[in-house]
């Protein structure tokens, strides 16, 4: 499978980007993690979702405690979904139409970017969120295919520290604002 479908083709060879991208597909794209790209995802606190399904296309951060993501076979990774705003745009998308695409960025200036793209599926098994504080079910992709990006246009920004509504052993995140106002608050269920 190639990354480049007809339409990146027409304008690889309209504005002679071909060759560039072929040559970087040759030498970036792989299909299994190195160990480079399991220290990148297992310790970033958050990434970039890309899903659609036909005219609804979304694209969400989800966050956790570094380590939440997790590369759990050689082509496979897996984060748990906490509980979140209930419209399951991300979610929904992942059932009707699996494939995906994710961003990990070190916002360091100086990091390449890890891109990769894949089929998810939800994991709603008991089992699957066994020792994962907050889950609510498990998101698995398959990867296609991972490749690194350049840094250019990356700012350097500091982690201060993480989400006081990261999920985590021995603490309870607090209710988000929006939980409490009048419209919502009477419909909400536990």
């Amino acid at each position: 499978m190639s990354m480049y479908h007809d339409g990146m083709r027409e304008l690889q060879d309209r504005y002679k980007g071909r060759r560039v991208a072929d040559r970087l597909e040759e030498h970036r794209r792989h299909a299994t993690f190195s160990e480079e790209d399991r220290a990148m995802v297992e310790e970033a606190p958050f990434f970039f979702l890309a899903t659609s399904w036909k005219d609804s296309t979304d694209c969400s951060m989800k966050g956790g405690m570094p380590g939440f993501v997790r590369v759990t076979a050689p082509d496979e990774l897996a984060w748990p979904d906490y509980d979140g705003n209930r419209m399951y745009r991300s979610l929904g998308n992942i059932l009707r139409n699996p494939s995906v695409g994710l961003l990990f960025v070190r916002f360091d200036a100086t990091s390449t970017r890890l891109r990769l793209t894949g089929r998810a599926s939800i994991d709603e098994s008991e089992g699957a969120i066994a020792g994962l504080p907050g889950a609510k079910r498990l998101i698995r992709v398959k990867v296609d295919y991972i490749y690194y990006n350049c840094p250019r246009s990356v700012p350097h920004l500091e982690f201060i520290e993480p989400s006081i509504y990261a999920p985590r052993e021995g603490y309870t995140p607090p209710d988000p604002e929006w939980k409490s106002r009048d419209y919502i608050r009477e419909i909400l269920e536990d």
